[in-house]
């Protein structure tokens, strides 16, 4: 019977590779690490600009940019699941280049930069896909670079608040928000690598996921 062996050999692979295509989809399914919260900050807007947009670089009725480092950011909003969350309503607001908030409290309110908006807000779409033109985060006295982020998750009555790190930032290393995240892969999902561009020249980009308990 020499056909046999042969024949075993084949199965025997067969049953591996079957097995290994298991364990690859057990290891796809596998929960993604939730997205930290993290504090709103005291500079969330008391009063919102007229425009309010997914593009803060340009503010209607200005003709000048924003000062700073234009910066692409996208990402997708999602449920532990890895499954898009539809429809989320998402904000963004961040100091200017000077690091000035646009906020009635906030110091050096006289030097705000006008043309940039501060604040911008989009709507995820069916991939739970979402996109901003900002300008890279700079730091103030007590904090790193960063930019808050909000996401409201429809029909949960839900509102999701973090904030975004730049990868490589020397600051990160000392800041006690980003550094009060224990959990290494939780504190890592914060943090996003920011490079050249390949949709808009001169400008940065980043992709930030946002991975939320519902």
């Amino acid at each position: 019977m020499p056909a046999s062996p042969p024949i075993l050999h084949r199965r025997a692979v067969l049953a591996g590779g079957l097995a290994a295509l298991a364990t690859g989809a057990r290891a796809q399914t596998r929960p993604l690490v939730l997205t930290p919260g993290q504090t709103e900050g005291p500079f969330y807007p008391v009063d919102f600009p007229r425009d309010t947009d997914n593009d803060l670089v340009r503010v209607q009725g200005r003709a000048a940019q924003a000062m700073g480092d234009v910066t692409r950011l996208t990402g997708r909003i999602l449920d532990r699941r890895g499954e898009p969350i539809r429809g989320a309503a998402v904000e963004i607001w961040q100091c200017d280049a000077r690091g000035v908030y646009r906020h009635p409290r906030a110091p050096d309110q006289g030097a705000f930069d006008d043309a940039f908006q501060g604040y911008g807000r989009t709507e995820a779409d069916r991939a739970g896909a979402y996109a901003f033109r900002t300008i890279r985060p700079v730091p103030y006295p007590g904090r790193t670079p960063h930019i808050h982020v909000a996401v409201r998750v429809p029909h949960r009555g839900m509102r999701f608040t973090t904030q975004m790190y730049v990868a490589g930032e020397p600051l990160n290393a000392r800041d006690g928000l980003l550094q009060a995240v224990r959990d290494r892969a939780a504190r890592e999902s914060l943090i996003v690598p920011l490079r050249a561009s390949s949709r808009e020249a001169g400008a940065l980009e980043g992709t930030f996921d946002i991975v939320i308990d519902v």
